[in-house]
């Protein structure tokens, strides 16, 4: 028999619980996501972003999980059995509490990895700092230069917080401003600033210098001063901003670099205006009309070609053959090659832009204009012999292009001046009857140059030369007994000192040969010239020099001739 204690209690019968869960009263990690302030949990189809790792997820899951569940088959555990107390009742402890601590500290590590990813989930962690912002810009400051060109400038502040990165962009902007031109006879900004060292010694002596620029130096934008009476200049470091880079040239000088301004008016912006004339545009906003003109006149005379209307853009227009471009203004009124008379190549003012005409000995003429024109133009041609063919091209507005349509449909073909005279139909053999009002051609003043192709003439200047680069020429200027090209290098082959982005190219004579075409690509071989003096420093093209029209081929050709050059 057992002896029962009376303040035992009763047995309780055995309970089954079928699969409603037991409330889990254990301390565990609570789900960070489960309370009622808003958070976001990774949704990854929802939201696009990636989930938590799988040690992160079943570690998760076992902690949602009652510790008496089983497995999966299994959702029913039977109740606790009593069991009666012993008589002599010792210091009571709770069972399994030193495996439940033991058990724990593996979980122990896994809810610290959880809560860490919780807490970032959930958006209460720090991201990573973005730059800083700009405070607004300050005021432009007055223009550095009072007549003439000039230098404004304006700057703003970067605020940073601890930890961001610096702002994107520059602090200091640099704008060209245009005053009214300076009084003949006024000091240029240039000759001031070496004027200002007249007098002082230098070069740790006494002796003392009178100074002017000095433009043969490389560095465009070091206030280089030539010593009058002597064969040397000196660098007084940076001139001052605002101050040309060069004499006649658009760069001006800021902080120690040479910029030029874009379209915009900044300087360095490198802003460029499109086809249709908008400062950064994408050519959008205009229609390209190019066509070729290969009506054959039934006489000698002025047919027209097209008409250039108002506003047209970028012209361009090209034949060859021995016919001759004419170019008739708004008023009726020729502007180049009218009243059967040859104008000579030059640059032509027309409807408020300029036409720069040239005719090479090919025979080839060529008419280009940056327009817009400010009213319209009609180009003819003046025909000596059958028409091959005439390519023509410029941009229209397109609000411009219907009523252009409309008035060359309009127009059709008949003749602005009247032509009295025509040719009459001859056989094939005999000659063409040319009217007697056709005055004769006057002949180039300048004589044909010798015939330079071949190999041995391009390895010999490519050998003897200094420089050998790819340019387009911008201008050409004719003085007395010498020729001066602006050119812009494209690319250099070979080089013996460093070339500015804009050179001048001096060659011999009032008809120098080769001569050069403005705004087309040459390949150049030229040699350095610097005078007894030292005050000039030049990039001469010789007489029957090297000067081909740059193409694809003619840049092979001179490559492999580098390879056989000896060094």
């Amino acid at each position: 028999r057992e002896a029962v204690s009376p303040r035992a209690a009763p047995p309780p019968e055995t309970a089954k619980v079928t699969g409603t869960r037991a409330p889990d009263t254990s301390p565990r990690l609570r789900d960070p996501c489960a309370s009622a302030v808003p958070c976001r949990r990774s949704a990854p189809a929802a939201r696009g972003r990636p989930g938590p790792p799988p040690l992160l997820t079943r570690a998760w899951a076992r902690l949602r999980r009652p510790r008496w569940e089983g497995p999966p088959q299994s959702r029913t555990r039977p109740a606790p059995r009593a069991r009666p107390l012993p008589l002599a009742l010792g210091p009571l402890r709770e069972p399994g509490r030193a495996a439940w601590a033991r058990r724990s500290r593996p979980r122990l590590f896994q809810n610290l990895l959880l809560l860490l990813w919780a807490l970032l989930n959930c958006g209460l962690g720090v991201g990573a700092q973005g730059p800083g912002e700009w405070t607004p810009w300050v005021s432009w400051t007055r223009c550095s230069s009072s007549c003439g060109r000039g230098v404004s400038v304006r700057s703003r502040r970067c605020l940073r917080l601890p930890g961001e990165d610096p702002c994107w962009g520059d602090s200091h902007e640099y704008r060209l401003c245009q005053l009214p031109d300076c009084p003949p006879g006024a000091v240029p900004f240039r000759d001031l600033q070496c004027a200002l060292y007249n007098g002082r010694p230098v070069l740790g002596t006494q002796k003392t210098y009178q100074w002017v620029p000095f433009h043969g130096a490389p560095n465009q934008c070091d206030l280089n001063c030539l010593a009058e009476g002597h064969a040397f200049y000196h660098s007084f470091g940076r001139v001052l901003d605002g101050t040309a880079c060069s004499p006649g040239a658009q760069g001006v000088c800021v902080a120690g670099r040479c910029l030029s301004p874009g379209c915009d008016g900044l300087l360095g912006s490198g802003a460029l205006e499109d086809r249709c004339g908008r400062c950064g545009g994408a050519n959008d906003s205009c229609l390209f009309v190019q066509r070729v003109f290969r009506d054959a006149g039934a006489f000698a005379g002025y047919w027209n070609v097209t008409l250039i209307p108002e506003g047209a853009r970028h012209i361009r227009v090209a034949h060859r053959s021995r016919n001759h471009l004419a170019l008739m203004g708004g008023d009726g009124r020729y502007v180049l090659n009218g009243d059967w008379a040859v104008s000579p190549p030059g640059t032509y003012e027309a409807a408020g832009t300029h036409v720069v005409y040239t005719r090479d000995t090919g025979p080839q003429e060529t008419l280009q204009a940056a327009g817009p024109t400010s009213h319209n133009l009609l180009l003819q041609v003046l025909l000596q012999e059958p028409n091959p063919g005439i390519e023509f091209e410029f941009w229209l507005p397109q609000e411009r292009y219907s009523p252009f349509q409309a008035r060359v449909q309009a127009l059709g073909w008949p003749l602005w001046q009247p032509q009295p005279r025509e040719v009459e139909p001859q056989p094939p053999a005999a000659p063409a009857v040319i009217p007697a009002r056709t005055p004769t051609l006057a002949p180039d003043p300048c004589p044909p140059c010798p015939d330079t192709r071949g190999r041995a003439h391009r390895l010999l200047h490519y050998c003897g030369s200094d420089f050998v680069f790819q340019a387009r020429v911008l201008s050409r200027h004719r003085q007395a007994q010498e020729t001066r090209y602006e050119v812009r290098i494209q690319l250099v082959y070979k080089n013996r000192s460093p070339l500015r982005a804009r050179e001048y190219v001096w060659a011999p004579g009032h008809c120098p040969c080769p001569m050069l075409a403005p705004h087309r690509d040459y390949l150049l071989a030229v040699q350095r010239l610097v005078s007894p003096n030292g005050t000039q420093d030049r990039l001469l093209l010789p007489h029957a020099g090297y000067a081909r029209p740059w193409s694809p081929a003619e840049d092979s050709r001179i490559r492999l001739t580098a390879r056989r050059c000896p060094i």
